[in-house]
């Protein structure tokens, strides 16, 4: 099982800050978070925007960072954006 947790201002489309999910294979961070469809939808849309700080077992990873069984990874929005995509950063 993979952990998903977002920090920050970022959620799912239900509000949640934890996704727990199963991966049959080895896959980069990016089709993992593809793959959880509307519930990821508005943090996709940010990664691919390059304004998620990726995280896997508490290292600085990238979106095509392999994942693996038992993994966690942490999101994190940079550049003051949240997962609705509200404005710049007041910093």
């Amino acid at each position: 099982m993979i952990t998903i947790t977002l920090m920050g201002e970022l959620e799912t489309t239900d509000g949640e800050r934890t996704l727990a999910c199963e991966i049959e294979h080895p896959i980069p961070v990016k089709q993992l978070i593809q793959q959880q469809g509307r519930t990821l939808r508005p943090v996709f849309r940010l990664l691919r925007e390059h304004k998620i700080m990726v995280m896997v077992n508490k290292r600085i990873a990238s979106e095509d960072t392999q994942i693996y069984d038992g993994d966690l990874v942490n999101l994190l929005a940079h550049d003051g954006m949240s997962s609705k995509g509200l404005g710049p950063s007041l910093y």
